[in-house]
């Protein structure tokens, strides 16, 4: 509940103060436009600029979820037609944002079919795999279907509770599926920036340090050192595996330049890091999907070759160094009762520590997780299930039609 007992507008993932007036018109479509403030006080200075981005950085056409605590009739999916905000500072006193936004109503949840379009895009790999098509849409959706061929399902409980990821999803389809409004952030991908506030777009600032991804399932973020502080969700709680990034032999990233985001949706986010070398720089894109074990990464130096890689800073006992399958595990459960996984499309070493290295490269792409449960995980969780689904990429957009 806003401050002051003020009701609350979800708009897409943007939390703001719910407004008395909803301008409504009829037609040949239903138009709906909501205007407001934000404001410091009450809120955060980073709350304010942060709902002040997001307004702004809403996409023409783009469908999202929209709720109201004390009108929630008007709940629905809604296709965003314009937006914009107006931000004032008076210096020590007061911050505010004065937004507007104009929607076209698509419909109910009981009205609105959802549909992923997914493209079914295979990882060009050196070990002739095809990977295994699978997709995981929001907590709370219903009616999940892809014609007249079923996937098998499979349950993975993360930090916000039991995500239904469907495996073996049939070839050019697009699945359609329902969910109400109130369900559709559950479980979403999730950017955040310094002090956890959620980033709402891409076109915002964002700090090369401090930042998250997280799906509740995987939680990636910076740890010592420059580090990546890959954190898997099981049996209750988070558990991290420190993860070192070299842009050659002997160089270690211990400190990144920057941050930016390529993509930001609930089903899918792209973070960017950046580091100066001496000359050229080094970028290094993460990606999380929505109901994901294992975050993706490329390296890409613009310099001459060298080695790359991706590996454990403390070293796991009984490291399984052949990498002929795409991937490398370890082969005995950690204190956690896992075994991380970490692996590529294309031929390379594995690591002593555990990892991922390519010789003579000025790109890699790799994979980090774990298998849940270890030498007990489900089918669906264990290392050569993670690998084919990295193989199987699925990118995913989600659009909004009647029923």
């Amino acid at each position: 509940m806003a401050a002051y007992g003020w009701g609350d507008v979800t708009l897409g993932r943007i939390p703001l103060r719910e407004t008395f007036t909803v301008s409504e018109s009829g037609g040949d479509g239903r138009g709906l436009d909501l205007e407001g403030q934000e404001s410091y006080p009450p809120l955060t200075r980073a709350q304010v600029i942060a709902r002040h981005d997001g307004i702004n950085a809403l996409i023409a056409g783009q469908v999202i979820p929209l709720t109201f605590t004390d009108k929630p009739e008007r709940n629905g999916y809604y296709m965003v037609k314009s937006s914009s905000a107006t931000y004032t500072e008076y210096l020590n006193e007061t911050v505010t944002s004065d937004w507007k936004v104009s929607l076209d109503r698509v419909g109910s949840d009981a009205e609105t079919d959802l549909q992923s379009r997914l493209t079914g895009a295979v990882r060009l790999n050196d070990f002739s795999l095809t990977g295994e098509r699978w997709h995981a849409p929001p907590i709370g959706h219903y009616g999940y279907t892809t014609g007249a061929t079923n996937p098998t399902t499979m349950t993975r409980t993360g930090a916000d509770g039991a995500m239904t990821v469907y495996r073996g999803v049939p070839a050019n389809t697009s699945p359609r599926w329902g969910c109400p409004p109130t369900s559709y952030l559950t479980g979403r991908v999730k950017a955040t920036t310094t002090g956890g506030q959620e980033v709402y777009g891409v076109d915002v600032p964002l700090a090369a340090t401090g930042w998250s991804l997280t799906n509740g399932l995987v939680n990636v973020t910076l740890g010592t050192g420059g580090r990546l502080d890959v954190q898997s969700y099981t049996s209750g709680a988070y558990h991290s595996k420190l993860w070192g990034v070299f842009a050659s032999s002997s160089l270690e990233i211990v400190a990144w330049d920057g941050a930016t985001l390529l993509r930001n949706d609930p089903e899918m986010a792209i973070l960017r890091l950046l580091k100066s070398l001496s000359p050229g720089r080094l970028t290094l894109d993460l990606t999380l999907r929505r109901g994901s074990r294992f975050v993706e990464g490329f390296m890409q130096r613009n310099t001459a070759p060298d080695e790359l890689k991706v590996r454990l800073n403390s070293a796991e006992t009984n490291v399984t160094a052949s990498a002929s399958g795409g991937y490398v595990t370890a082969t005995a459960n950690d204190v956690d009762g896992n075994r991380f996984v970490a692996g590529s499309a294309r031929t390379f070493t594995g690591h002593s520590n555990g990892g991922v290295e390519r010789f003579a490269a000025t790109s890699m792409d790799f994979f980090l997780g774990v298998a849940a449960g270890g030498g007990s995980a489900v089918s669906g969780d264990a290392a050569t299930d993670l690998r084919n689904m990295y193989i199987a990429c699925m990118p995913e957009a989600v659009y909004g039609t009647r029923r």
